[in-house]
């Protein structure tokens, strides 16, 4: 009797992970596994909002999308790389002073990086058409200063969705590098300067890699939800600037062509997929389950 409730014991143990595992399992099955079915097999339909669609393993939604999207495809692309570039730019020197000299006020400087998260994106995003308007300010100041020239402009123009995605997304960036930074132990970086490297050696071959982890995660952080952005492209920029979220948004919402939407949403999850794998075997592995810790 003992040596079986030892055995049910022990397969209760054994259980246990998995049964921790069956509510995550379940909410990834039911939220992303089946809408990605489903989109996979809207995009192989035929017909139209009024006629209805069939199911007839229609291939020809996908020509369509590589063969008459591919600016756009390029475009977000760019405009994504760009903004995830000025972003660990601006992002890395800042929480590097947060980390290694915002003694006491650390968590008042943290609070406001993450500040601008409190208000919601959309509201974010029209506050930058005000701040780039052409009588703005800032074009003002530009034009003074001669940068911007008399009949130039800020506003609808790919700067505007730039500087937009770089700004929506910084924090994402900051985050996760402010807790790389905040582990990296500080007598490895003495111990460095006390045998004769200098200040820059030190911060190049001890704090940038141990950082890394924190880059890789705010690079993915920053990147994924820029290249599918399509806000920022619409309220910032013209007809000129349209990525591949705002042809999604507008075959969905407005066109109703579902097969089209469908394709393009699939093969931009699998843009993204491949990209990343690039990404992450440059980096090597050892980065991306670090930076999955952090």
């Amino acid at each position: 009797m003992a040596r079986r409730a030892l055995l049910t014991a022990r397969r209760r143990r054994q259980l246990l992970p998995y049964a921790i595992l069956v509510p995550g399992v379940a909410w990834l099955v039911v939220f992303f596994a089946i809408p990605v079915l489903n989109q996979v097999y809207v995009s192989l339909e035929s017909g139209t909002i009024e006629q209805g669609y069939a199911f007839d393993w229609n291939w020809s939604s996908y020509g369509t999308a590589l063969s008459d999207y591919q600016e756009q495809f390029l475009r977000s692309l760019f405009y994504a790389g760009t903004a995830t570039v000025l972003a660990l730019v601006i992002a890395f020197p800042l929480v590097y002073f947060v980390a290694f000299r915002g003694g006491r006020y650390k968590t008042v400087l943290l609070a406001l990086i993450v500040l601008p998260l409190f208000m919601n994106f959309l509201m974010r995003t029209v506050a930058w058409q005000t701040i780039l308007q052409d009588d703005g300010f800032v074009a003002d100041t530009m034009r003074s200063l001669g940068i911007l020239e008399e009949d130039g402009r800020l506003l609808a123009t790919r700067t505007a969705v730039i500087a937009g995605l770089t700004y929506n997304f910084l924090p994402f960036m900051a985050l996760p590098i402010y807790a790389a930074l905040e582990g990296v132990d500080r007598r490895l970086i003495e111990a460095a300067t006390d045998l004769y490297a200098t200040r820059w050696q030190a911060f190049r071959r001890i704090t940038v890699p141990l950082a890394m982890p924190g880059i890789v995660a705010g690079s993915l952080l920053t990147f994924i939800p820029a290249l599918g952005d399509y806000v920022n492209a619409s309220l910032l920029g013209s007809s000129r600037e349209t990525m591949i979220g705002n042809v999604i948004q507008s075959k969905f919402l407005v066109l109703t062509d579902y097969p089209t939407a469908a394709a393009l949403s699939f093969l931009l999850m699998l843009f993204i997929v491949v990209l990343v794998a690039i990404y992450i075997r440059v980096l090597g592995r050892r980065s991306l389950f670090e930076a999955a810790a952090a």
